[in-house]
């Protein structure tokens, strides 16, 4: 096995700590093309499809490819801005808002960066960034609250696998999930509320959370679990009963079972019922995308109506929300403990003149850089 050189070093410098803000990701543009690469680096993980990989090379390359790859296009033009797609305009935004909060918390020797699992900014190509700028420690912040081994261990496997072939690996932390955390449940609250404060309440709130086949939670993946106890916290925060809410799954892919009750029926049959109006939240996506904007505020909400119901209101994801932002910061907080990211000009002054001690004696040494 060979090692990636590294970069040039020179003594006396100083390390840093950076925070890694890791989205799923997004194509590139609203095109066949675009959505063709991101749908096969997506789909092909492993992690995402548990199929042996020779039947689904046939299927992803034979069947779903050609003819997903245009209808996924249609659907992310109906939701592209100015800016570009949207899940990456937002995590952009709240790793800069990241940034400036742990700056005001004290955290000025820190950097925030932001990546994709899948297209555009590439994890490691965000990794291999930080090295060249000296980041010794790092910590990895996914943009899930609720671990799922289709999602955030999917990111940990493209960490491991980037470091596989590094030689000076830095240390690492992970988070693994913040579904419970008080913040994040007080974020979500806060955003029903101020909703509910201009719009008034509706018959059922909807907490529509992305599914996964039924198979995983047999095997032992959290992830349902993870959501069921937000749907819980964030009821007991918003002091709703058991009939004012519930909790549904969405985006069902293929014809095996997935996590229930899904999201569009539940809807429809609400309608049939008698409710008049609906509002649709999802817990689980911190940055409105595809699956919310497209698929809840506009496939759903047709399928609501045309079942008979009168008001559907789509709650925004927490996208850069000021409390989304301090929780988020406080997570991150939580997970740097240790590391020097928080100096006084006088503490800064006393590290340069460390460093520089240091560099004049590995000089004199013979050193030469």
């Amino acid at each position: 096995m060979s090692f990636a050189k590294e970069p040039p070093f020179a003594h006396g410098s100083t390390s840093r700590s950076a925070i890694v803000l890791v989205n799923l990701g997004t194509p590139d543009a609203p095109t066949r093309g675009a959505l063709r690469r991101y749908l096969r680096e997506f789909l092909w993980d492993p992690r995402v499809v548990e199929i042996p990989r020779a039947l689904w090379w046939l299927i992803l390359n034979g069947a779903i490819l050609p003819f997903r790859s245009g209808q996924s296009a249609h659907k992310y033009a109906s939701i592209w801005t100015r800016e570009g797609s949207p899940l990456k305009v937002h995590t952009q935004a709240q790793a800069r808002l990241l940034k400036e909060a742990l700056a005001e918390r004290g955290h000025s020797e820190l950097t925030v960066a932001m990546a994709m699992r899948y297209g555009s900014p590439a994890l490691p190509e965000v990794l291999a960034k930080l090295k060249a700028e000296g980041c010794e420690r790092i910590a990895i912040l996914p943009a899930y609250p609720q671990y799922s081994g289709t999602t955030t261990a999917s990111i940990y496997d493209a960490v491991f696998a980037h470091y596989k072939h590094i030689r000076n690996v830095p240390e690492l932390r992970l988070v693994r999930n913040y579904h419970e955390h008080e913040g994040y449940i007080g974020a979500l609250a806060e955003s029903v509320e101020a909703h509910w404060e201009q719009h008034g309440r509706p018959d059922k709130l909807v907490m529509s959370f992305h599914g996964l086949p039924k198979r995983t939670l047999l095997l032992g993946d959290p992830y349902h679990c993870e959501c069921m106890k937000t749907a819980r916290l964030l009821a007991a925060r918003l002091k709703l009963g058991a009939d004012d809410y519930v909790v549904t799954f969405q985006s069902r892919f293929g014809k095996a079972e997935w996590l229930q009750p899904y999201t569009a029926p539940t809807v429809q049959a609400l309608a049939r019922q008698g409710a008049r109006r609906l509002d649709v939240i999802c817990p689980g996506f911190t940055s409105d995308c595809l699956e919310t904007l497209e698929e809840i505020a506009m496939e759903v909400r047709a399928d609501f109506e045309a079942a008979g119901g009168q008001e559907f209101h789509y709650i925004p994801c927490l996208n850069e929300a000021p409390a989304w932002i301090a929780a988020l910061a406080e997570i991150a907080e939580q997970h740097i403990i240790g590391w020097p990211t928080m100096q006084t000009a006088a503490q800064r002054e006393l590290h340069k003149k460390a460093a520089e001690a240091s560099r004049a004696a590995a000089l004199q040494l013979g050193a030469e850089a």
